[in-house]
């Protein structure tokens, strides 16, 4: 099977990213604090907007929009994951799948992610309350409010939510698996 991806200059995208075998390696604010460090890092030299984030101890769900110029999402990943990888607890780097160890690679993420180029305004809503209520489904939270690693506050903030949001919101299972 022929494995293709949408590129599409300036295009909107939503990205599902996971840590190597689901290993919680995102639970700590530490361990947060360096993949904001890694995205700043890689946003510097290849811009991006990052329209909506959540980070959970194993994965990341997100929506990038890139200049107008540009759709290389796939190098930005990469570069944020080895930023990550190289700067992150070494604790951390314990290589626990014996294939990789064998090519002499880290694993802390999985080789491949989930990407979906957003098609209208309702597509880019409908991931956009998938992102900020997935603490709320993978029973973290009560509400996405309360989850700190999140773009939701900025979004109440901004006045695009209120911070009640999510109280008894159902949000589309189909989202993140089309």
């Amino acid at each position: 099977m022929q494995y293709r991806r949408a590129f599409m200059p300036g295009g909107s995208w939503f990205f599902t990213v996971v840590t190597e075998r689901r290993r919680p390696i995102l639970a700590s604010s530490e361990a947060v604090g360096v993949l904001r460090e890694a995205f700043r890092v890689v946003r510097n030299k290849r811009p991006f907007r990052v329209d909506a984030i959540v980070v959970l101890p194993d994965h990341i769900h997100c929506i990038w929009t890139l200049p107008p110029e540009n759709a290389d999402f796939a190098t930005r990943w990469r570069l944020i994951k080895t930023w990550f990888t190289k700067h992150c607890d070494p604790a951390l780097r314990v290589n626990q799948n014996p294939a990789r160890t064998k090519k002499g690679e880290q694993a802390l993420w999985q080789h491949r992610y989930w990407e979906h180029l957003l098609r209208d305004e309702t597509d880019f809503i409908r991931h956009v309350e998938y992102i900020h209520y997935n603490p709320v489904k993978h029973g973290y939270v009560a509400l996405p409010l309360a989850w700190p690693f999140s773009s939701f506050r900025r979004d109440v903030e901004a006045g695009i939510y209120s911070a009640d949001w999510g109280s008894g919101v159902v949000i589309d299972e189909g989202v993140g698996s089309e």
